[in-house]
């Protein structure tokens, strides 16, 4: 923790001509006897932080002090070329920006460590639309990248099912999903009072968006919040919340292993983790929660034999009829033979 600490004093040194002890203090949430302790340990270790006494005082690099990045690994030095993902990048408008980092990181490693961009971009690459899919870059995202780097609040306009309505939003962070971009964004205390929600965070698809206007004022953001689990902890929320039927199926031993495949995995495993056993023919009946009946039979068509379900009647009564029509075309004998 304190060698973080301490790594980060000396950039931001290193990146103006003076700081007060206050604004150190303030950048890194410590006291301002913390900063001269530390600037002290960090004088002892060998790096020159001189601190000007007075009214106008602070602390400052001495001598052109430049810190540079010997002490990364080859592992550690690979990785950091594996953080961005290319095409997410070039989608918000930041691909020249993270091109000029990509080379000014380069030009300051270590010899040893140059071939590090090259070695990781040959072994990994992220793709991250699903397949068959091609999802064009949504048209505002570069400015809705803009105001979510600036902390700007915006007023956006965004399709609700079929009708347009508008927005203050306070734009906190955007996260690629399967190919399609999320904002997550706090919606400040002073919307309508028939908005239900108010004063909360929320998340919307930025293809919906369809004007976006940004505002005078930067908000003051939450430090405290984690768009990573925020978006983990809504995710769950959402594929929770989107299962209010159930099915019972029984299942083959293959159709066990195929089920994954068809639904959602952590669905998939809670159901199984509570199934009971195999019965006499090795099959297991599970309970399944699924959207609705007609995206049940999507899915479970896909396990075709493996899976018969018994419950609800009507999606059963699908499935038999289904299996009627589908025995009776192969009956019929091969094509060539039918015409």
């Amino acid at each position: 923790m304190r060698a973080a600490r301490l790594i980060k004093m000396v950039l931001l040194l290193q990146a103006r001509p003076s700081m007060t002890a206050t604004e150190l203090a303030t950048e890194l949430e410590v006291s301002e006897r913390t900063i001269t302790r530390d600037a002290q340990a960090l004088s002892e270790a060998g790096v020159p932080v001189y601190a000007d006494r007075g009214r106008t005082g602070g602390y400052r690099l001495i001598g052109g002090y430049r810190t540079r990045l010997t002490g990364l690994g080859r592992s550690e030095a690979e990785a950091l070329f594996l953080s961005g993902v290319p095409g997410a990048l070039r989608e918000m408008g930041l691909e020249d920006a993270a091109s000029a980092a990509r080379l000014k990181v380069s030009a300051a490693l270590m010899p040893s460590l140059k071939d590090a961009p090259r070695s990781a971009a040959q072994r990994f690459h992220l793709d991250a639309p699903g397949w068959f899919q091609e999802i064009p870059a949504p048209r505002l995202l570069p400015a809705v990248a803009d105001a979510v780097w600036d902390d700007r609040r915006v007023s956006a306009r965004y399709l609700r099912q079929e009708t347009e309505v508008e927005r203050e939003l306070e734009p906190y962070g955007l996260v690629l999903k399967a190919g399609v971009w999320y904002l997550c964004a706090h919606v400040p205390d002073h919307v309508p009072d028939h908005v239900p929600d108010h004063g909360t965070y929320r998340v919307y698809r930025v293809d919906r968006f369809t004007g976006l206007t940004p505002g005078t004022e930067r908000f003051v953001r939450d430090e405290e919040f984690d768009l990573p689990a925020f978006w983990e902890a809504r995710a769950a929320e959402f594929a929770r919340a989107i299962l209010r039927s159930e099915a019972v199926v029984r299942l083959t031993e293959a159709g066990v292993r195929q089920l994954p495949y068809a639904m959602d995995r952590s669905v998939v495993r809670e159901a199984l983790a509570s199934a009971g056993g195999p019965d006499a023919t090795g099959r297991v009946t599970v309970t399944l929660p699924v959207e609705n009946e007609d995206v049940a039979y999507t899915q479970l068509m896909a396990l075709g034999p493996e899976a018969e379900v018994l419950e609800p009647t009507a999606l059963r009564a699908r499935f038999a009829d289904a299996a009627t029509r589908s025995a009776a075309l192969y009956q019929q004998g091969t094509p060539h033979q039918r015409g």
